[in-house]
């Protein structure tokens, strides 16, 4: 294989990671529509939002380890078929809100094998011999970025569809399906990043330990910053649709998806200033992305109060750009502090983590009428202050 060839290896595991992570978002634009069309009340739409969490934390962390002793490749092409049947139950079963589950948990698998496996592989397909000219942040930059890119295009075209394509409940899986089969071919070629020689030895399970999640940078920095992540997307793009659809009305789920494209296309971009940000704070890139979850968070309470469409427009724009720098900052502490051989099962628990905030949403839908959404909101801000006043002591003391 030629050099310029082998340089560009890791843009053959791209779009199966990107089509995981487009399953796992595109239904949230759909969430007007499943209250509209399906007749489910708010918070049984919001639980589906927020069940493939349930099936993305075991497959983030199962998935690592099986890949650990299985390679990267395999692992990934499993989850691109269980992501696939998810999207095929998601099509067949409007009226069915167990079906809906069961293929929501599908998509949360598919979306842990692209989270933990699939940036594994890009990290590794970043490194020599596969790319010799890449920079050190290269691997967390190409991976999480295609993950946000993946969630954010993966929303909007499926918010296009169902706004003006027939069959609006089936047509958006039956692009992601398409794509996928061009996807799977692609994964084919694509080298394998973990060389039989390096590859864990014994039960898989073991691998589920993993050591480094024990370090006090992990426990005292990584833990109480990392759920902010997505519950900043959750917010922006799940809450915020909600708390003004009264002045929007049939135009909700173009909205929704305006605002999840907004949020995570921002929150992108963000990821590509975070090496300049660390150069800039000393390290402490994620210090400013937690500050941004607090205004942000902010915001929202106020545009929920006076039910602004514009304002909920802005804590989009404010907690994406929060989201994409807190995302990569945290993935580069935990990549920096993985050992060999656990670098996937790392990946695998921040990711957890991280998406355990993706569940705020729905604790949010279900408080309601008892507590509105202003007041909630303005408690959720209260607890990122202190999240962020943990974070910034303890990475004091740690680096000390």
């Amino acid at each position: 294989m030629s050099g310029a060839r082998t340089d560009r290896s890791w843009l053959l595991a791209v779009p199966s990671v990107f089509l995981l992570a487009w399953g796992g978002n595109h239904f949230t634009p759909l969430l007007h529509l499943y209250e509209t069309v399906g007749g489910y009340e708010p918070w049984q739409a919001n639980l589906l939002l927020g069940m493939y969490v349930f099936g993305l934390i075991p497959g983030l962390l199962v998935a690592a380890a099986l890949s650990d002793r299985h390679g990267r490749r395999s692992v990934t092409l499993a989850g691109m078929l269980i992501a696939m049947a998810g999207s095929v139950i998601l099509a067949c079963s409007m009226h069915s809100f167990i079906l809906l589950c069961v293929g929501r948990l599908m998509a949360g698998v598919g979306v842990g094998v692209g989270m933990s496996v699939g940036s594994s592989w890009i990290k590794e397909l970043s490194l020599p011999p596969w790319d010799r000219k890449a920079g050190i942040t290269a691997g967390a930059r190409r991976s999480s970025l295609t993950l946000t890119v993946g969630f954010a295009l993966g929303a909007g075209v499926t918010g296009a569809v169902a706004q003006w394509a027939p069959w609006p409940g089936q047509s958006p899986y039956a692009v992601h399906l398409l794509l996928s089969l061009v996807a799977l071919a692609l994964l084919l070629k694509a080298p394998e990043g973990l060389p039989r020689e390096r590859r864990a030895q014994g039960a898989w399970w073991r691998d589920l330990r993993a050591p480094s999640v024990g370090k006090p940078a992990f426990r005292w920095v990584i833990v109480p910053a990392a759920p902010w992540i997505f519950a900043a997307a959750g917010v922006a793009y799940a809450v915020m649709p909600a708390v003004v659809e009264s002045r929007i009305g049939s135009w909700t789920t173009l909205y929704a998806t305006a605002l999840t494209v907004v949020t995570l296309g921002i929150g992108a971009v963000a990821q590509t200033t975070v090496g300049y940000l660390n150069r800039l704070t000393g390290g402490r890139a994620l210090f400013l992305g937690l500050g941004g979850m607090v205004l942000g968070m902010g915001l929202a309470a106020w545009a929920a109060l006076i039910a602004s469409p514009v304002l909920a427009f802005v804590v989009a724009v404010v907690l994406g750009i929060s989201f994409g720098v807190c995302l990569v900052a945290g993935l580069l502490i935990v990549q920096g502090m993985a050992e060999p051989g656990e670098l996937a099962g790392v990946t695998g628990v921040y990711y957890s983590l991280g998406y355990a905030g993706f569940l705020l949403p729905t604790l949010l839908a279900a408080l309601t009428p008892g507590v509105t959404y202003p007041a909630a909101l303005v408690v959720v801000a209260g607890v990122c202050v202190i999240s962020l006043a943990v974070v910034a002591v303890s990475f004091r003391r740690v680096r000390g």
